[in-house]
């Protein structure tokens, strides 16, 4: 194991000083402390090509520069999704059966992701989404209009996880007074057990067990009825998913879950954060609340909700210098490339009205961009707006606390204030 991952649990040591090939940036203690970012920054300086290798995740390579992300991002050919998109599962953990095989459309390659994927996209096409803005218009007006006044809470929870969870609950027409089951769904499947969501493997899956019980449910209910517009409907009435084996459809449903939750939710966190960190920007967004439409990719490129993208290398290639072998563990990682200097300008900086604000990496490239991005988008559009109605200020007073992952870049709490005019 290397350096890093050995002192995982004590202290994090100096990024410049440690040995190079000692560098693991998946280390999750990393993102926890907000610590990640001059390990990202020595790599693309001395090493972006770097490779790991240890007795959980075997061979792997961490790329960090925006435009070698983008070229293994759009090359599935070479680099392909169908090992799964994340780290895991460790190798011990496939061998002892402790894991479940959960196949999604994200993790194929074509033509059968792009098939899946069709099926569910209208979804989120932009006819849908005109309907959709004013029902997250009134649900983020009555969220907002409910808070705390002159006292302390915890945005994550009664703002950011309530807004997206009402979200998800209208896409899939789940039951609206079961909607927090979809908050835990999504929390369990990225979760790393034994630190405060799941226990252990085993409680993780028989949690997605339930989730796919639920579901199945709600399946069984509407692949007998007309066509709807929700998720759920669309897959059970598809062509080429109405036959899903039931962990391919839980895989789907983990793949939509987190898709529309994680992502967006911590982009609503991140951006009060941003905001209070940056006082002169959040006086300029006062001063012009039109700056709202380039602050909202700002915030996604400076958030980066999701760290990373895996792929796995196909046959043997160079790249740049480096001999990826067949099999190998390819990891984009996004909150790196949308800090390189190379290509943004001042990139550590939150600029609300910065120039091509979109070109962030945030969504991804190729086959596999974001199939959200709008609904992701239209969400903290219609947020921004409302909370500029109702309030001058969101104070973050506290302490934020920070997701335990080196994949979901998220927060878990984050005390605020809120500042009527």
């Amino acid at each position: 194991m290397s350096e890093l991952a050995e002192e995982e649990k004590t202290e994090i040591p100096d990024p410049w000083t440690i040995n190079i090939e000692d560098i693991n940036v998946a280390n999750p203690l990393l993102f926890q402390n907000d610590k990640q970012w001059e390990f990202f920054s020595r790599l693309r300086k001395e090493d972006p090509v770097h490779f790991n290798e240890d007795d959980d995740f075997g061979r792997y390579w961490s790329i960090t520069k925006f435009n070698h992300i983008m070229e293994v991002d759009t090359n599935h050919k070479v680099f392909s999704s169908e090992g799964g998109i994340t780290l895991g599962p460790t190798s011990s953990q496939i061998a002892s059966g402790e894991t479940m095989e959960t196949p999604m459309f994200i993790a194929m390659d074509p033509p059968k992701h792009d098939q899946q994927r069709a099926t569910v996209s209208p979804a989120v096409q932009p006819s849908n989404l005109a309907k959709l803005e004013s029902t997250i218009r009134s649900r983020a007006g009555e969220i907002l209009d409910k808070l705390p006044r002159n006292e302390e809470f915890d945005w994550v929870d009664k703002v950011s996880i309530e807004l997206t969870t009402q979200m998800l609950a209208t896409l899939f027409d789940f039951p609206f007074e079961d909607r927090r089951k979809l908050t835990r769904w999504s929390d369990v499947a990225t979760a790393i057990p034994g630190q405060g969501i799941v226990d252990s493997l085993e409680q993780r899956r028989e949690e997605l067990l339930e989730c796919l019980n639920v579901f199945t449910g709600l399946w069984n209910d509407r692949v007998n009825k007309p066509e709807g517009s929700d998720l759920i409907s669309m897959l059970a009435h598809g062509e080429d998913t109405k036959h899903m084996q039931p962990l391919e459809f839980l895989g789907n449903l983990i793949l939509l879950i987190v898709g529309g939750n994680d992502t967006t939710r911590n982009s609503i966190s991140g951006g009060v954060l941003a905001l209070n960190q940056n006082p002169l920007e959040y006086e300029k967004l006062r001063n012009n609340q039109k700056l709202i439409k380039s602050m909202v990719p700002e915030i996604i490129r400076w958030q980066t909700p999701l760290a990373y993208m895996r792929r796995t290398a196909l046959m043997d290639t160079n790249f740049h210098g480096k001999k990826i072998k067949t099999g190998d563990k390819v990891i984009m990682w996004y909150v790196s490339g949308n800090r390189d200097e190379e290509v943004i300008d001042n990139p550590n900086d939150f600029i609300i009205d910065r120039k091509n604000a979109r070109r962030h990496l945030s969504f991804g490239f190729g086959i596999h961009r974001c199939m959200g991005n709008r609904l992701a988008e239209m969400q903290l559009r219609v947020v921004w707006e409302e909370i500029l109605k109702r309030f001058r200020s969101v104070e973050v007073t506290g302490d934020v606390e920070r997701t335990y992952s080196s994949f979901v870049k998220g927060y878990t709490k984050m005390p605020v204030k809120v500042h009527e005019f």
